[in-house]
């Protein structure tokens, strides 16, 4: 069990080495260590040069100190950072020398953010939004994590609460003073309509999340078809570089290969599978079986074929997210009965199958506010169905009921309501020192 009263430290900065190492101090002991160590400190949030110190006089490294008087500081406490040489002598130095001050200790993961939310720095889709920029490879990702990490989805989320609020306070007026003359009675007329406004605009904000879901974790594309039909060649040449076997012999590829790849901003992740046919070999029916689960999960199946093939293997995948890719093209030329054909040998066609790729990446997300997380899909639906159990009901009492619980979901998705359970398990996930 952490305890919020004790002083926490931690490395915030990168790996070590490296060329500057930040180790982090927060609570109320957060000063008095830092003067232990560096002396007197530096006028609050300006930088000063100081000498760093053990116990024994003797000096560990020389760097610049800044204090952040709480609450105006990251975690709403005293934190003093030590902006220091970054090897691992050094760290270890100053961590034995903190550990050894009593009320000290090497602060958890996640746990600088936790004492943020505790003291209403953050909130929880702040926090969340914060590790994912924290973690962002991609342009997408760190624009996906920036609108969550700076308020712009809690605002979203707060600006429908207060409608629900108001629809509220309407409707208990008139159940509390419906005989006095200066309370509306057609509550419906003010209160309903946006109501129904309100739903739809959930409901869309659900239907969003698919897109926030492949920012974050990539667009799947998996590459299937018969075998010999050049999925392998098609990986290696996106890749620009040899990842899978490559031989003529049919059922080379017997399990899922992947990569991923940086393509204007978006992850996109390619998936080389089993060649799909009819088979005896027990391996290589594993393979297949995976590899029909993975078109199943798909985001784009690029489903290719030899051109002319007269393969009796070819086995057709109705999807309406399928690509048909007639493959050699340098060997049989262009065909019409493809969506595109190809030469991985050559390179002929890649830059067009790129670009069908990214139009579809690009609308799948407008750069608008979506749901972000598991949790908050969930949360989510449970609001639209206590909207649209509100919108449907007859009793008066029970409908406004209905909309306090629609706020109470939308409260916990920020962390406003009874989120306790939660805190360990979202900040758990975050790295130590942050």
């Amino acid at each position: 069990m952490t305890r919020l009263d004790d002083t926490i430290f931690a490395l915030s900065s990168g790996t070590l080495p490296a060329g500057v190492a930040v180790v982090r101090l927060s609570g109320p002991q957060a000063f008095e260590a830092a003067k232990a160590l560096a002396g007197n400190l530096p006028p609050a949030r300006k930088a000063g040069l100081r000498t760093i110190r053990g116990r024994n006089g003797l000096v560990i490294d020389e760097g610049l100190v800044v204090s952040f008087p709480g609450p105006n500081s990251f975690t709403g406490e005293d934190c003093v950072e030590l902006h220091l040489h970054g090897s691992r002598a050094v760290v270890s130095a100053v961590y034995e020398e903190l550990a050894a001050i009593s009320g000290l200790r090497l602060a958890e993961a996640g746990e600088f953010s936790r004492r943020a939310f505790e003291n209403g720095k953050l909130d929880l889709v702040e926090a969340e939004g914060l590790a994912d920029l924290i973690a962002a490879e991609t342009e997408m990702q760190r624009r996906l994590a920036i609108e969550q990490s700076f308020g712009g989805q809690s605002a979203l989320y707060m600006e429908w609460a207060e409608r629900l609020t108001r629809a509220r306070a309407l409707i208990e007026a008139e159940l509390d003073f419906a005989d006095e003359e200066d309370v509306p009675g057609a509550v419906s007329d003010r209160v309903w309509g946006d109501m129904a406004d309100l739903l739809l605009d959930v409901e869309e904000h659900i239907a969003a999340g698919k897109a926030a879901e492949i920012i974050r974790d990539g667009y799947k594309v998996v590459i299937a078809g018969p075998p010999n039909s050049g999925k392998s060649s098609l990986l290696n040449a996106l890749a620009k570089r040899d990842v899978a076997i490559v031989t003529e012999i049919a059922g080379t590829t017997r399990d899922i290969l992947h990569i991923d790849i940086n393509m204007d901003g978006y992850l996109v992740r390619f998936f080389d599978t089993a060649g799909l046919r009819e088979s005896v070999d027990r391996v290589e029916q594993e393979g297949i079986r995976r590899a029909r689960i993975a078109i199943e999960q798909a985001d784009m199946i690029l489903q290719l074929e030899e051109i002319d093939s007269e393969s009796k293997h070819t086995i057709d995948i109705v999807s309406p997210n399928a690509l048909r890719i007639g493959t050699k093209l340098d060997t049989h030329g262009p065909s019409v009965s493809y969506d595109l054909c190809i030469s991985s040998q050559t390179g002929e066609g890649l830059e067009q199958l790129r670009a069908r790729i990214l139009t579809e990446l690009q609308n799948t997300w407008s750069g608008s506010l979506v749901p972000n997380r598991l949790r908050h899909i969930q949360y989510l639906k449970e609001a639209s169905n206590s909207l649209s159990e509100a919108l449907n009901g007859t009793e008066l009492d029970l409908r406004a009921e209905n909309l306090r619980a629609a706020a109470s979901a939308l409260g916990r998705i920020t962390g406003r309501v009874d989120v306790e359970q939660l805190l360990d398990v979202i900040f758990s996930q975050f790295c130590i020192g942050k």
